[in-house]
């Protein structure tokens, strides 16, 4: 069955990625992104980011090939068969993390995350965050560098750096991660229900300032974010069958 017959392709600015998209062009008719029911990303996982954000209201599915580094995102590149590889893909919905954070002067700044939320300290004090659960106190002082909540796909990016676990797709859990904890000690984080409502309070904000991050945007000197799934804005990802994203999530956890 043909699912896809207008395929557009964006690529990112680098020569690796630009001689990728030459040579898609050279075997595969392409179309304006506005024409098309199925959109192919060349670059790497901060490329296909940007582009499922770009994109994401448009409700085109997206397929990733990596011609960047790690391209956990990304399926293999390969410029022959593309129209058959989009045929045969399956594809994974991610839902994002709403992002709604108030800076030191009272500004509300919204924004969208499918890897992860993230804060961290701008000086060299430590940052203290108060770490509120669907209304309820579960820290009262988190004395870290930062602290993040991050998505079953975002779990293998900066939440594995910060020793945070891997979540497999379809668990409906979050990742409740800090950076760097000083207090309390042996504090290393927490599996939260997909449907938690997370929100960290700064506190002395003005002696010890704190950024916080929804992928790429940034908000400096916040006072209080709010953290829940959105469910209104999913993405839809595809991924070859022998390389899906549920697989590389799991393989991540069998590394040698």
């Amino acid at each position: 069955m043909v699912r896809f017959k207008n395929i557009a392709c964006v690529a990112s600015d680098t020569d690796k990625a630009q001689e990728g998209l030459a040579m898609l062009r050279e075997r595969c008719p392409l179309v304006p992104v506005a024409e098309a029911d199925v959109l192919v990303a060349l670059g790497g996982d901060g490329f296909m980011l940007s582009i499922v954000h770009d994109h994401m209201d448009a409700g085109l599915p997206i397929y990733g090939m990596n011609r960047g580094t790690i391209g956990f995102l990304l399926n293999r590149f390969n410029p022959d068969d593309l129209p058959a590889r989009l045929n045969a893909a399956q594809q994974h919905t991610l839902n994002p993390l709403a992002m709604t954070a108030t800076d030191v002067n009272g500004r509300t700044f919204s924004a969208l995350a499918f890897n992860e939320v993230s804060l961290l300290r701008y000086s060299q004090q430590s940052a203290n965050i108060r770490v509120i659960i669907n209304n309820r106190e579960r820290l009262d002082r988190l004395v870290c560098d930062g602290i993040m909540v991050a998505t079953p796909a975002g779990s293998t990016a900066y939440n594995l750096s910060a020793r945070g676990p891997i979540i497999p797709l379809g668990s409906n859990v979050l990742a409740l991660t800090p950076v760097s904890p000083f207090r309390p000690r042996r504090w290393q984080g927490a599996l939260l229900p997909h449907s938690a409502v997370v929100e960290f309070e700064i506190l002395d904000a003005d002696r010890r300032p704190v950024g916080a991050a929804a992928d790429s945007f940034e908000v400096r000197d916040v006072r209080r974010v709010r953290v829940v799934e959105d469910h209104s804005r999913p993405a839809h990802i595809l991924f070859d069958p022998d390389h899906s994203l549920e697989e590389r999530i799991f393989s991540e956890q069998f590394v040698h």
